[in-house]
């Protein structure tokens, strides 16, 4: 069973700065595209990210595009998501998570989540 394990969130202040790291399990990760999603209370669960598995192109919601940048380490079996000049309207449970095909869009495993918040 392929095991997500996302770190990094916690309390910054708008205008701060926050990095997210999602560690896979297993020896297939480099083969997957991740994908950083997140859900704020009372709302749906949207897209941030995304990354694919060798040639490491990027895709990003329109929201963040030019703030955060998603990144991959494929030694380290970890995709990163660099959170600059954050805005409160970005506090949510951040997930990560892993496209075993790696052609989406349905994504096959994720992590359990990290909160992140930002005060104003």
């Amino acid at each position: 069973q392929v095991q997500l394990v996302e770190s990094g969130g916690g309390l910054v202040q708008a205008g701060g700065s926050l990095r997210l790291s999602c560690t896979v399990s297993g020896r297939a990760f480099n083969t997957y595209a991740m994908g950083w999603f997140r859900q704020a209370p009372g709302k749906e669960r949207e897209f941030v990210a995304r990354i694919s598995g060798s040639v490491f192109s990027t895709f990003y919601a329109d929201s963040v595009k030019g703030r955060f940048t998603i990144s991959r380490d494929n030694a380290k079996n970890t995709v990163y998501l660099q959170m600059n000049s954050l805005k409160p309207e970005d506090t949510a449970v951040y997930y990560c998570a892993a496209d075993a095909r790696g052609v989406g869009p349905r994504y096959d495993y994720w992590g359990q989540g990290t909160q992140v918040t930002v005060s104003s």
